[in-house]
């Protein structure tokens, strides 16, 4: 079996603002086979710079597009595939965008090997240490402080047992960040855990005051308070922390998870679409798993993301919490024929074949950008 094609479709919403919302736009890659299997993933990225990388002709030895890398591959070697890519975008690559866009054909790998063994990825992860993980409804914060306890009010009935309330006003003062915090823990209640997701809004002295003055309203964790270059700040921080310290969203290799990791942070969020698939954040979940930190996906994409993030998450021994993207946007809810329901407060590993998804092509259609 043989690779013949890589596509990357660059999906967008008709209108897209400044938010932070990774569900306005996306880039699904579909990796055909001379089998007639066809593997899909996705990146987390500017779309049109991944699928410049993916698409580009070669330069020279370490300067080539992705696609270039793996046709003509054996599907099954994704391992050595991965590293082809890698090397193959050394020169402009070692990172960023480039290991992000590996992570849409890396991810359609895994989701091809699971077809043709006809076994759930998971499986061939090595097995499920859990097969249902705690989602936590992963939200922005509302403009006001009653929109925030009503966002917390509304994703608790809704059958979540934890809200995760991130970016929008925190940084402006103290006293309306202390106000949100309040909402937040008014709104999911006291039988409920939430987040906080500060979205690099602070210097260390102001984090480590928040964290002093949030601690009251029990947070289970406090996230990306820092700029995701300031790794003397986060040891000073996780130091002085009354509360749990998470990041990672923004790092994509190994070795700045290991950085993070000396740092002193509690709870770590490599996201599949962004570090380079499911081959690099194996190896970052186990690395985090020797650490006995706690490794939690990040996921702000769509149900191909949700989907290869269970798979991930199932196969390590240090997970048990999930990001449940609750966005209410198209591509988000309906790209892929599979919802992912919450049920009696876990939502499940799919049990199908490959990564257990399937996109519904009117939905690619009406958003494709050509």
């Amino acid at each position: 079996m043989k690779i013949t094609n890589v596509e990357a479709l660059y999906l967008r919403l008709p209108e897209v603002n400044d938010r932070a919302d990774g569900t306005q736009d996306t880039l699904i890659v579909r990796v055909h086979t001379d089998a007639g299997i066809v593997g899909i993933g996705e990146v987390d990225s500017s779309p049109l710079v991944a699928k410049a990388i993916i698409e580009a002709p070669m330069s020279h030895f370490i300067a080539q597009g992705l696609a270039e890398c793996v046709i003509g591959e054996d599907p099954l070697e994704i391992e050595r595939l991965w590293e082809k890519m890698y090397r193959g975008s050394i020169f402009f690559g070692r990172g960023g965008a480039a290991q992000q866009a590996i992570s849409g054909i890396d991810i359609a790998l895994w989701d091809i090997a699971g077809k043709v063994y006809e076994q759930p990825v998971y499986k061939l992860l090595g097995g499920a240490f859990q097969k249902r993980l705690r989602p936590y409804a992963s939200i922005l914060f509302g403009d006001t402080p009653e929109e925030t306890y009503e966002i917390g009010q509304h994703w608790i009935d809704a059958g979540f047992t934890a809200v995760k309330f991130g970016w929008g006003p925190l940084g402006q003062s103290e006293a309306s960040d202390i106000a949100h915090i309040a909402a937040a823990r008014q709104g999911v209640g006291d039988g409920a855990d939430f987040m906080i997701d500060a979205g690099l809004a602070y210097d260390v002295a102001t984090a480590i005051r928040r964290a002093h003055q949030f601690a009251e309203y029990r947070p289970f964790w406090f996230e990306e308070a820092l700029h995701p270059d300031d790794y003397h700040g986060y040891t000073k921080f996780a130091a002085n922390s009354p509360i749990r310290i998470a990041a990672g969203e923004q790092d994509v290799t190994l070795e700045g998870f290991e950085r993070l990791l000396d740092c002193g942070l509690d709870v770590l969020q490599p996201d599949v679409a962004r570090v380079g698939g499911l081959t690099n954040m194996r190896r970052i979940g186990q690395t985090v798993a020797r650490r006995r930190k706690l490794c939690v996906n990040h996921s702000y994409k769509t149900g191909v993301s949700i989907a290869a993030s269970l798979h991930m998450l199932a196969a390590l021994p240090n997970s048990s919490w999930f990001e449940y993207c609750v966005e209410q946007s198209a591509l988000r809810q309906t790209l892929t024929r599979q919802r992912f329901p919450v049920v009696d407060g876990f939502v499940h590993v799919p049990e199908e074949p490959g990564l257990g998804v399937e996109l519904d092509e009117s939905v690619v259609e009406r958003f494709l950008v050509r």
